[in-house]
């Protein structure tokens, strides 16, 4: 029997789609049209003997065989990938002090960081994940090679603009957000990590602007504590649609009385001009990581600058 070989391009374009809930985001993220990645995808599905997605309203979804498949394609990218990386950067060895924010450590660790371990196993590279205040301190101490911070007003050397995030107000998923929003005269409970925080001030600051009166119901010195508070219903709170947890789902401003939220900066951040040829690599990957779990409505940014700014979080 012969055997069918997978396009590759196809199942990246597949994948994508899924993961961005549009094909046509996908044809954007992956610089195809979208007669392309149509096309791509009728392939896939002749390869497969087996429709892969169906129309359920304006979107697509797979159908239980692309589900199955999609979980292999999964797989198989995620080991091309690996291999690539291996032979790309076969002699690559040293030491690279990176940081992560909070909102990135469950998304990047596991797809960025353990992959590139198992293919450069010469590197050795310290980890830590920690708030923009800190990150931005021991990247201008010299303490972290890298960082990806959110942008604020503090002024920077060696940072690279990634994209424009929106943020949004979060609110428990679970009926209990409207208490929150107006549970006593109006009054907004509000949930935000331990001051200083870029968030909680814009979210205070918002929240001002428009005249609505507002609480502090609940502070935390992480994410893990804000999440659970605001999954229980103790107040709402503002970040961006990355790595939403359990039990939290993002609001509607308008329906729910509350300001529009303007978008804020994302950056690499390098602790020195030069990091090395090791450093420079795996900040590469990371921008291509970060790409890919950008929410959309993110104005990706190319620009490379001497200076920028830096942020709290």
């Amino acid at each position: 029997m012969r055997l069918t070989n997978f396009d590759m391009d196809a199942l990246r374009t597949f994948a994508t789609g899924i993961d961005l809930g549009s094909f046509t985001r996908a044809a954007a993220r992956l610089g195809r049209s979208t007669s392309a990645v149509s096309a791509q995808l009728k392939k896939l599905e002749d390869q497969a003997g087996a429709r892969l997605v169906e129309k359920v309203g304006r979107g697509l979804v797979p159908t239980p065989n692309g589900e199955l498949l999609l979980s292999y394609a999964r797989r198989i990218l995620a080991l091309n990938d690996e291999a690539v990386e291996a032979l790309r950067g076969a002699d690559l060895h040293g030491w690279v002090r990176l940081g992560l924010q909070e909102d990135f450590g469950a998304a990047l660790l596991p797809r960025v960081l353990g992959r590139f371990a198992r293919s450069h196993p010469k590197v050795q590279i310290e980890g830590r994940i920690g708030r923009n205040s800190e990150l931005i301190s021991k990247i201008s101490s010299g303490e972290l090679d890298l960082a990806i911070a959110w942008a604020g007003d503090e002024i920077l050397p060696f940072a690279r603009h990634v994209a424009d995030v929106p943020m949004c107000w979060l609110g428990a998923d679970n009926g209990e957000t409207f208490a929150a929003v107006a549970g006593s005269g109006d009054t907004v409970a509000l949930a935000a990590l331990e001051a200083p925080c870029l968030f909680r001030t814009i979210a205070c600051d918002s929240l001002d602007r428009q005249g609505r009166s507002w609480r502090l119901s609940f502070a935390s010195p992480g994410l893990a504590g804000l999440g659970a508070a605001v999954s229980a219903g103790l107040g709402i709170t503002v970040r961006t649609p990355i790595g939403l947890p359990a039990g939290v789902k993002v609001l509607e401003a308008e329906a729910h009385g509350l300001p529009v939220l303007p978008g804020i900066g994302l950056q690499l951040l390098r602790g020195s001009e030069n990091i090395g040829r090791t450093g420079e690599y795996l900040a590469s990957i990371l921008l291509e990581a970060l790409q890919e779990i950008l929410p959309a409505g993110s104005d990706v940014g190319s620009s490379v600058g001497p200076k920028g700014p830096g942020g709290r979080a």
